[in-house]
């Protein structure tokens, strides 16, 4: 084998291709990268640990086709540290070598043979923008759980219904979802996928840039498989396995009472009073009649309080929240205003987007959180 490939171009495919290394991987080849120069002028790399996948394609100067094995995260650091010139890729016997400028690396290869076959691609169920899907995939990862003993939970819903896609994500304490149209491949599409939140994180930040993206999604037989592909990437993770719990029905069918508050001065007031909220916990929110007032801390520990313009619609009422939590879903708004709206102080309350003071939320993204009970 033998190519020659520009120095940035193979930075950028090594990167995007080792990102699905394991960190610790159950057999040493799934440390490796797979390396496919095809004479036709495409260079593939491939990365595979049995849940993820990783492939791209970049054009190269080909003068001998193969195919190699060599440690990713070698060649991603390697890659990485090259000057701005030409890299000249050639193998001799178990050994490959890497020549840009007056640099040359010399890696060990690894057994091609002992690498798995990577998934194939599903068929594709649609696209949707890049941008849109970006942004709609941060504003729901905030929710999904961190805890690997609740895999389920670890996990974005993601419900397909025509020509929109919604996102549900919950870690029992907050529960963000998120609706965005999308261009089915056929009309009357009806499916639902448990993905990773980490994974579709990594893959929306990767692909988001680089327009539309294409979804693919395999429910049939034995593997559940997504996919997404977009300017020559693609990657492929297996679907979380089990039933995710019915969230939907948690956001409260209306609320008597509601609040509009300036979202950048409401963040500024959390983050400040927040400083000193001792671990786990609350800030604590009174709302009425054209003032909030935000405290923290009680007793002999230091306190923090600020009040904040708003409107209120209802009754009077106060209500706690975690600090961290509270910011979190105030923070995913693209709006001047976020409404907060209400049920009971006990009961969890609900954070959406408003473009001015007066008017409807935007309902495209509502992020439910639990209160914390307030002691005495």
């Amino acid at each position: 084998m033998k190519f020659r490939v520009e120095r940035d171009v193979l930075a950028d495919a090594v990167t995007w291709a080792a990102r699905a290394l394991p960190s610790r991987p159950p057999v040493p080849v799934l440390a490796g990268l797979l390396l496919e120069a095809d004479p036709d002028g495409v260079l593939r790399l491939s990365s595979f640990d049995y849940e993820v996948s990783a492939r791209v394609e970049v054009p190269a100067e080909v003068s001998d086709g193969g195919t190699v094995l060599v440690s990713g995260k070698l060649l991603a650091d390697i890659s990485r540290s090259l000057p701005g010139k030409p890299v000249d890729v050639a193998t001799d016997g178990s050994r490959v070598s890497l020549t840009c400028g007056a640099s040359r690396f010399t890696l060990l290869t690894m057994p091609v043979d002992e690498y798995p076959t990577l998934p194939s691609m599903p068929e594709g169920t649609g696209a949707v923008s890049g941008d849109v899907f970006t942004h709609a995939v941060a504003q729901v990862t905030i929710a999904a759980s961190r805890d690997e003993t609740l895999p389920i939970l670890t996990g974005v819903r993601m419900e397909i219904e025509g020509d929109v896609v919604t996102l549900l994500a919950t870690d029992r304490y907050r529960l963000a979802m998120r609706t965005l149209p999308w261009r089915p491949s056929s009309p009357g599409v009806s499916t639902v996928a448990l993905v990773r939140a980490r994974t579709l994180s990594e893959v929306s930040k990767a692909l988001g840039a680089a327009g539309d993206v294409n979804l693919a999604l395999s429910t049939g037989g034995s593997t559940e498989l997504i996919g997404f592909e977009a300017a020559g990437r693609r990657t492929t993770s297996l679907l979380v396995d089990g039933e995710y719990p019915k969230v939907r029905s948690l956001f409260p069918a209306e609320s008597p009472t509601h609040a509009v508050v300036d979202t950048h001065a409401l963040i500024e007031a959390v983050r400040r009073v927040a400083l000193v909220a001792e671990r786990n916990t609350p800030v604590r929110l009174s709302f009425t009649d054209g003032v909030l007032t935000l405290e923290a801390g009680q007793g002999e520990d230091a306190q923090a309080s600020e009040a904040v313009e708003c409107t209120l619609t209802g009754e009077d009422i106060s209500i706690a929240f975690n600090p961290q939590f509270l910011l979190d879903g105030l923070q995913a708004l693209t709006t001047q205003f976020a409404r907060l709206s209400f049920t009971q102080a006990q009961k969890p309350a609900v954070i959406s987007g408003q473009a001015d003071s007066e008017g409807e939320d935007d309902e495209t993204y509502r992020y439910l959180i639990m209160p914390v009970r307030l002691a005495g």
